[in-house]
């Protein structure tokens, strides 16, 4: 218990904080980790599916780890959301997205000492954002080459109002709530039901900090900085497409269902309190009405 002590953080934010550093760190390891065996393995040891499995599973086992001290953000686009819907304060809107950058990174690191010999095997020691050996795409997301910026932007925002629609129902009482248990396995499924179906325009990030994180580590670990100038500098996209969507995807929730549902039940208190005054009150009515007739009978 002593240790426990010692070792426990007592400032919330940093607890909170820490949480979320852990979440997107477990989010991007098992994702990352499946892309680059997909990669370096030319399809032999996995296939697309199953990189968009693992980030589901990632964001399954993230949320099991954090749910019950932040809520499991894991994405600067769903911690702003929350900020605009007025649950989450916001000052704590920079903490998490930095923690969540943080995670990230530190994720794609551990990816790349992994999976060394694997992608300088793949690559012929030639770290590169283009070509049939390009390795890039193992950490961060690339659109396609037909994909217009406009049309890319496009997909990004749909993609996270989907998922900002999807989530925010799933513990509204007034509606059908999801088991609290259950809640992370079925946002689980919504991530990967996003990533089946709309992941082929530019990789489906869906997430600031997922695209970031390891953006900025193929820069420092030997990608250099085109990992930013291609594609028309497309690496802005990924940071400004899904706050916009998630923000839309919560006031689509809001607009067409929340302010919708039918008002909650007074609180039980209230009514036992209500109750109790009435039988508190007859007494008083009763001895009242006594007194009267005697009063009555007298006369």
């Amino acid at each position: 218990m002593l240790k426990q002590r010692l070792v426990r953080v007592k400032n919330a934010l940093v607890r909170e904080c820490m949480a979320e550093f852990l979440g997107t760190f477990v989010l991007l390891l098992f994702g990352c980790s499946a892309a680059a065996q997909v990669k370096t393995s030319r399809e032999t040891k996995g296939q697309f599916l199953s990189v968009n499995m693992a980030f589901s599973v990632g964001v399954m086992s993230a949320m099991y780890l954090t749910k019950g001290i932040t809520g499991a953000h894991l994405n600067p686009a769903v911690t702003l959301s929350f900020c605009v819907l007025g649950q989450v304060p916001w000052g704590r809107l920079v903490p998490y997205c930095l923690s969540q950058l943080l995670g990230a990174y530190v994720a794609s690191g551990l990816v790349y000492l992994v999976y060394y010999d694997a992608i300088m095997e793949f690559s012929g020691g030639v770290l590169t954002v283009y070509g049939p050996n390009e390795t890039a795409s193992i950490f961060a997301t690339y659109p396609t080459e037909y994909l217009t910026l406009g049309r890319s932007f496009l997909d990004q925002v749909v993609g996270t109002g989907m998922l900002m629609l999807c989530i925010l129902c799933l513990d509204e009482k007034r509606n059908t709530p999801a088991p609290s248990e259950l809640i992370p396995p079925i946002v689980a499924v919504i991530v990967l039901g996003i990533s089946m179906s709309m992941s082929a325009n530019c990789g489906a990030a869906i997430n600031p900090a997922r695209d970031l994180g390891p953006r900025l580590f193929t820069l420092t670990a030997g990608w250099g900085t085109e990992v930013f100038t291609c594609y028309n500098y497309w690496f802005w996209v990924p940071l400004v497409a899904p706050p916009i969507g998630g923000v839309l995807g919560s006031f689509m929730y809001l607009i067409f269902i929340h302010w919708h549902l039918p008002d909650p039940d007074p609180p039980e208190n209230l009514s036992t309190l209500s109750t109790i005054s009435d039988k508190i009150k007859q007494p008083a009515t009763t001895w009242e009405n006594e007194v009267v007739q005697l009063k009555s009978a007298h006369l």
